[in-house]
């Protein structure tokens, strides 16, 4: 018998964190952020501390784990975004016992957080490569977890598979099944059906768009829209900025591809872009090499627009600010904040997604209206989803076979779908099938 307890990101998406406890020995899998409010927070131009991050909703409540905090033995982390990792340089120090696993791309993430953070993390950090196994020690036992390949929108993400005596526990948040993804490995079907045969007690799996009757589409098909909007279209001679996610290496490649194959120098524009790339330089997975310019620093920025300004043709810009967030580079240059000036019929690419929050809702209808007042082309949503759709969901539970079923990544919205779903391939409501909140637990038996 043992728990799992649904700490985070079952009320909202975003600040996921789950711990798993077996007698005296607590792990907890990924620590994130809720990026509205941190999003909130950046705009009042305070400093964040974890005491205002945890005041303003942006951390994981671990007020359970940290009344228990010597039982903690591990943090387990799938993968590099924000909502998973990020909360690790404000909450790890809590629990000075605990040891950090993940992969290698990562951790060198982590690392450029703590640094942005101010932030020592004296926790032992273990680097996991994908499809390997690491041994956390317990009070009486140790334990194994495979870090097992999986697809996703960044670098090195991985689906965790925690080994027991009551079990296995798999935790799949985030993932999708992407057969021919643009960088690194298909999912690990071999492994899975060995866990499936091993026996899963628990399965956590990423339920956001369980709701959606899809499956969704392979990261070839956004680079072949990426192609299509950069090469089918006549640009002439004006300017192409693009915008995407930094973490999404894979997409970024796709987009300096065929700026190159359009005769034009691909320019990585911001902190967020420069930082990625070196984690992916320091991992040894960056695709990048010297055909592609990095600007980082604000003065650096300023002084090489302006000369990209004069031979605008020549250039494509690849630049953050895709939600339209406040301060990024997009942003500022929407609002004529930096020495490079939209032009009519200059092209605007968002290779992304609106995040279905209000804020991002709100900054990207205000930044729409001010390009379109300028007469700019948009080419919206040049973009496929990091995250399996209802069919994936059910390919994943009929890879994986587990006793229980427990989804996650999203309120009681995106989780009931799931719920639905499993109901209808044979589990039951509350007793292998279960749907849970915020600071809820469920038992194993």
């Amino acid at each position: 018998m043992f728990k799992i307890h649904t700490l985070s990101g079952y009320d909202e998406v975003g600040k996921n964190m789950t711990a798993v406890e077996f007698g005296d020995d607590i792990f907890v899998f990924d620590c994130g952020l809720y990026l509205p409010a941190v999003i909130d927070l950046q705009e009042s131009t305070k400093q964040p501390t974890p005491a205002l991050l945890r005041g303003v909703g942006a951390l994981p409540n671990d007020d359970f784990l940290f009344k228990q905090k010597e039982k903690v033995r591990a943090f387990l982390i799938t993968h590099a975004h924000l909502d998973h990792v990020g909360a690790i340089p404000y909450i790890v120090q809590r629990y000075p016992n605990a040891e950090i696993f993940a992969t290698p791309f990562t951790i060198e993430v982590l690392k450029t957080l703590a640094r942005d953070s101010n932030t020592n993390i004296k926790n032992k950090i273990n680097i996991v490569q994908p499809d390997s196994s690491c041994i956390i020690k317990g009070k009486n036992r140790s334990y194994t977890a495979d870090f097992v390949n999986i697809t996703h929108s960044t670098l090195q993400s991985a689906l965790i598979a925690l080994h027991t005596p009551e079990g296995v526990v798999i935790y799949a948040n985030d993932y999708k099944l992407d057969n021919n993804p643009v960088i690194g490995a298909p999912p690990n079907y071999k492994k899975l059906k060995e866990l499936a045969e091993e026996g899963v007690r628990v399965l956590i799996v990423d339920a956001l768009y369980s709701g959606d009757e899809r499956k969704t589409l392979s990261e070839k098909i956004a680079r072949a829209m990426v192609e299509e909007v950069l090469l089918t279209v006549d640009h002439k001679d004006h300017a192409i900025v693009v915008s995407t996610f930094s973490s999404h290496i894979a997409r970024l490649k796709s987009i300096v591809d065929f700026s190159l194959k359009l005769g034009r120098k691909p320019v990585l524009i911001g902190r967020s872009l420069a930082k990625y790339n070196e984690a992916a330089k320091s991992a040894g997975i960056s695709p990048f090499g010297k055909e592609v310019q990095i600007l980082n620093f604000p003065n650096q920025v300023k002084s090489h627009l302006k000369q990209i300004d004069k031979n605008r043709k020549d250039y494509v810009l690849i630049c953050t600010g895709h939600q339209a967030e406040p301060g990024s580079i997009l942003d500022r240059m929407v609002s004529g904040k930096l020495p490079f000036t939209l032009k009519p019929h200059d092209s605007v690419i968002f290779s992304s997604k609106v995040i279905p929050t209000p804020i991002n809702q709100s900054n990207r209808a205000n930044m729409d209206k001010k390009l379109k007042l300028q007469d700019v082309r948009i080419f919206d949503n040049v973009h496929v989803s990091g995250h399996g759709g209802r069919e994936d969901l059910r390919d994943m539970i009929n890879l994986l076979k587990p006793e229980h079923v427990i989804p996650s990544h999203g309120g009681l919205d995106k989780t009931i779908p799931a719920i639905d779903l499993a109901k209808k391939m044979g589990y039951k409501f509350e007793k292998t099938a279960h749907l849970c909140q915020d600071q809820r637990f469920v038992m194993i038996k």
